[in-house]
């Protein structure tokens, strides 16, 4: 800071915070930094968001809904480069490259800070420093972590409020203890040039700083959640998975809590807030999680989880009440849209939504919309965040601060081919493998090659914090010390026939295979082994209420061709050899033993 800098006056932090000298020292090192004109500490509480989103609107930032169709909701536009995580401009600051890993973006830490803060120095001119502390899990949970973020951007304040348990409460969990994540946001102009969102492990440091969109700006997800929660996970004996968590109850009382790992695209909160079809009376599905699992050893030899965060982002094209009921409940009030399509009256639209459209469009750019027009009305990666407590199927145990028994875990991906139905892991070893092979298909519109896999491990590709061989071998750490581990499973909604048709109707029928591997859990339900796992025998799936065209096609969906096999182990071939020495041997080993079994 040069002698020419005015001295900032911090206030305080309001009164009833129990705010560590270190959280103090952070604050007024960032504000002589960035030089705010005001500097003004979040509390969470529900008047301070109301003034937060009144002076929002004040600033062009958000603009309310039609109060009448969507209470307590509000649109915003973000700037047209802006739309989307940047895998590039994401790094991981580890003191070597080969801490990062091959799979992810290095930058030398210290290179990366003195880059980023001289971006910051002065950044915050004229403009409120906000400070958000938050809470990422139940209060008074051993797993929960505190961050304390530090933006210009009052999307992000509002926005923090709605994802994250937000304020005292965050303050209160952290006490007396230094272990909180230092998070610094500066939007600067959502420059591309000057856009980068820098991890650095070994500081439990955050810096991002050219952007607005929430997948880079909103530190508590995807940052620390699961790149820095990674790297904290490995050193700390638990694990940070980009997960759902969802409750199933049986007609008996019978009860599973199950997390599961897909890529994009794969039907992720579809599955999370599933709605049994009608075949299933008695039966009941409740969600914990959508999109991220903590998951720790219990005094008990099991693994429980919790949910860290405290609302829903999710993609809002193809959400519909036709394809998730739950959702569509979940979104109808207090929600913020982000880049999707909005009428003159005050209503929200976008691609995939069900009932008419709505007159006098304008895109997700602002520009006039009608069916028909070349281009989207909604960006793809346009967003709803609503806050979780507006779920209808939310479960019960969400905010048990000692999380719940996971009985299952189950990863999946989008294949046209070669993957059946459902398969269970012979043990947990073999699950590890089944995670880390984890693939799917892009589309020509995405990736220019129709039917390429893109192997994505546990569906942490772009989120896990350090080397992938590491985080695979920590798994296989974590196994062993489970006296109860849960059963592993692989499921695959999106196998084609010859004519290109999915051969599984997903959505709700997805019940048919979660009844499945609930009964696996609990010892029954009848399996046959097979060379890729155990499959369920015939008649184990229930069809009642299921179209005879579906019935007909399960044994084409459980099929198994030899040939594809054959190009699938030469296909995983490649992330073998891109991790070279780091891959566990174990997982080499099992590879080995399903070439040996497929004969």
């Amino acid at each position: 800071m040069s002698a020419a800098q005015p001295t900032i006056a911090v206030p305080t932090p309001p009164q009833g915070y129990a705010c560590p000298l270190a959280v103090l020292n952070w604050v007024r090192e960032i504000a002589a930094l960035a030089q705010p004109a005001e500097v003004r500490w979040l509390d969470g509480s529900y008047l301070e968001y109301a003034t937060l989103l009144q002076l929002a609107q004040a600033q062009g930032v958000i603009q309310p809904l039609d109060q009448s169709r969507w209470p307590g909701s509000y649109y915003s536009r973000s700037h047209p480069s802006d739309v989307a995580r940047i895998e590039e401009r994401t790094v991981i600051c580890t003191p070597t490259a080969d801490e990062a890993g091959p799979t992810n973006h290095w930058a030398d830490p210290a290179e990366m800070k003195t880059r980023l803060m001289g971006y910051i120095a002065g950044a915050f001119a004229g403009k409120t420093m906000y400070v958000v502390p938050y809470l990422m899990g139940p209060p008074g949970s051993r797993l929960a972590k505190v961050g304390i973020e530090l933006t210009d951007s009052i999307y992000v304040a509002i926005s923090m409020r709605v994802m994250t348990r937000m304020g005292r409460v965050a303050l209160d969990q952290l006490g007396s203890s230094l272990e909180f994540n230092r998070g610094l946001h500066a939007t600067l102009g959502c420059d591309l040039e000057r856009r980068w969102i820098a991890h650095f492990p070994q500081e439990n440091l955050i810096l991002s700083t050219g952007s607005n969109y929430g997948g880079n700006v909103l530190l508590g997800k995807k940052c620390l959640a699961l790149r820095i929660g990674s790297w904290l996970g490995h050193r700390q004996g638990w694990l940070a998975e980009h997960m759902l968590i969802l409750k199933v109850e049986s007609p008996t009382g019978e009860v599973n809590f199950v997390a599961a790992a897909f890529p994009s695209a794969c039907g992720k909160t579809n599955f999370a807030m599933l709605i049994p079809p009608k075949a299933y009376q008695g039966w009941k599905v409740t969600t914990i999680g959508d999109d991220i699992a903590w998951m720790r050893i219990g005094a008990d030899g099991r693994l429980y989880a919790i949910n860290p965060e405290n609302g829903y982002f999710g993609v809002a094209p193809g959400t519909s009440h036709a394809s998730n009921p739950n959702a569509m409940a979940t979104l109808a009030r207090d929600t913020i849209f982000t880049n999707v399509g909005l009428s003159a009256d005050g209503a929200v639209w976008w691609e995939g939504l069900d009932g008419p459209i709505p007159e006098n469009l304008k895109d997700w750019k602002g520009n006039p919309w009608k069916p028909g027009s070349p281009e989207k009305c909604a960006h793809p990666n346009s967003r709803f965040a609503s806050p979780m407590i507006n779920n209808p199927a939310l479960a019960a145990e969400v905010n048990d601060p000692n999380g719940v028994p996971i009985s299952a875990i189950i990863f999946g991906g989008r294949r046209a081919t070669t993957y059946p139905l459902v398969i269970q892991a012979f043990n947990w070893t073999h699950g590890v493998y089944l995670g880390a092979t984890l693939g799917s298909e892009t589309t020509a519109a995405a990736a220019g090659t129709l039917g390429q896999v893109r192997r994505d491990p546990m569906a942490m590709l772009p989120f896990c914090g350090y080397h992938m061989g590491d985080y695979l071998n920590h798994w296989l750490h974590i196994g062993r010390k489970l006296s109860h581990p849960p059963r592993i499973f692989h499921v695959n909604w999106f196998r084609k026939g010859t004519d290109g048709k999915f051969l599984w109707p997903g959505f709700g029928d997805n019940m048919r295979v979660l009844e499945w591997i609930c009964a696996r859990t609990h010892g029954h339900g009848l399996g046959e082994e097979t060379p890729l796992g155990w499959m369920p025998a015939e008649g184990a799936l229930r069809t009642d209420g299921l179209a005879p065209a579906d019935i007909a096609n399960l044994a084409k969906i459980q099929a198994i061709d030899k040939a594809e096999w054959d190009r699938e182990l030469e296909l995983q071939s490649e992330l073998f050899q891109h991790l070279g020495d780091r891959m566990p041997k174990p997982l080499i080993y099992e590879r080995e033993l399903l070439k040996a079994r497929l004969g």
